[in-house]
């Protein structure tokens, strides 16, 4: 027999902001492999970038109360890598 507060423990699965991450490093990585890496940068990854800051902005409003400043810095933080990986695969191109 199971115990009974093994019912009562409550697991709140992974956050939003992680997932936000996730989501963030998989567009910009599949975007850059499509569309900047010849010797110019297409349009459409402009597209593509523009298309997920809208998608940053309405889940960081809809989600307010969870950015605390820890994930608030992460998520910055996570912007310049991006930022910075973009000039590293551009100059290997």
């Amino acid at each position: 027999m199971l115990p009974p507060e093994l019912y009562k423990r409550r697991h709140y699965g992974t956050p939003q902001s992680i997932l936000l991450l996730i989501a963030n490093f998989t567009v910009f990585t599949v975007s850059v492999s499509l569309f900047a890496s010849g010797k110019t940068v297409n349009s459409f990854f402009w597209v593509a970038m523009g298309l997920l800051a809208i998608y940053n902005f309405f889940n960081i409003r809809k989600d307010r109360e969870e950015y605390n400043r820890f994930r608030i810095i992460a998520y910055v933080l996570s912007i310049a890598i991006m930022i910075g990986l973009f000039f590293i695969f551009r100059a290997k191109a």
